[in-house]
């Protein structure tokens, strides 16, 4: 299927670009999510129209994005975990476990946006991990996890 981008989208194009893909992926995530759009003649018109419009609302995300990453850069997130006399976590600490810490600091991150290279974090210690702001915006952020015993 044949569609126009109204975003950018990683691994597949920018904005604008007339791209190809499986009609699955076009028509269950890129149209309902609004970072794409069949490319009939009609709405590559329709595109041409808006396209400034849809760079200046790209441009003002990506600064956005930019700023927070900003703020975010080498900040460090302490979370507190019982954890066994070894040092290793009952359970683990997940991605949506420091989203929910960053949101307590007063950064607005969806757990989503949190990577994790390396996993779960399952022990007490220091780590670090990724939280990817826009598709140009990854910003590394430290995490110590805390034990405490039961």
């Amino acid at each position: 299927m044949q569609i126009i981008l109204l975003d950018k989208v990683i691994n597949l194009g920018n904005l604008g670009d007339v791209v190809s893909v499986k009609e699955g992926y076009a028509r269950n995530f890129l149209i309902p999510t609004g970072r794409a759009r069949r490319a009939t003649k009609v709405a590559i018109a329709e595109f041409e129209a808006r396209r400034a419009e849809l760079e200046k609302a790209a441009a003002a995300k990506l600064a956005e994005a930019q700023a927070l990453g900003e703020k975010l850069n080498g900040l460090t997130v302490k979370l507190s975990q019982k954890a066994g006399v070894d040092g290793r976590l009952f359970g683990s600490v997940t991605n949506h476990d420091i989203a929910d810490a960053l949101a307590k600091e007063g950064f607005a991150v969806a757990k989503a946006q949190v990577r994790m290279p390396n996993g779960l974090l399952k022990n007490v210690g220091e780590y670090t991990v990724s939280v990817s702001l826009h598709t140009d915006v990854l910003v590394d952020v430290n995490v110590s996890v805390l034990g405490e015993t039961a």
